[in-house]
């Protein structure tokens, strides 16, 4: 029973999270990768976008089968280089992304702390995940993207015909 029998706070409605929303930003975040990842698509192949002089991005495809590939997409400091992992994990994020290619979409699987990101968490929670934790995550990939379209410097190899 709450002290204010009318208030709002017990009748909060559930977050249901905008499917259609999220299946538009996945399949953006899709075609993104085709842009960006070019031709590196091999298992242990990668790109570097460098933004700055500060601040790089990697991506690194983990796993290519014939309907997905498993990509880590991870921000870089280039002059602050420490040994301290735990340290590393909370200054510069990374996220595993699942593109699957039969329905030519792009999701976030895991990032930072979070290992299976949950469509929805009820809020609040002891890990302090917002309700629309997924949408979030999915979005600041989005971001990422545009952000090594938009200004990423990448270092491209010439091969001269002989």
């Amino acid at each position: 029973m709450s002290f204010f029998p009318n208030s709002k706070v017990n009748n909060k409605k559930r977050y249901q999270p905008n499917l259609v929303s999220l299946m538009s930003l996945c399949a953006n975040n899709y075609f993104l990768f085709l842009k960006i990842q070019a031709d590196k698509t091999g298992i242990d192949e990668y790109r570097h976008f460098f933004i700055s002089e500060h601040l790089a991005y990697v991506i690194t495809v983990n796993e290519v089968t014939r309907y997905t590939s498993l990509i880590t997409f991870e921000q870089q400091s280039l002059q602050h280089k420490t040994t301290n992992k735990v340290l590393l994990n909370a200054i510069y994020p990374r996220m595993s992304v699942r593109l699957y290619h039969d329905a030519q979409m792009a999701e976030v699987i895991s990032s930072q702390d979070i290992y299976q990101v949950k469509p929805r968490y009820d809020y609040p929670n002891k890990q302090m995940h917002q309700e629309d934790e997924k949408q979030q995550i999915n979005q600041f990939l989005n971001e990422w993207l545009h952000l090594c379209l938009a200004h990423g410097q990448v270092n491209v190899e010439l091969q001269s015909e002989l």
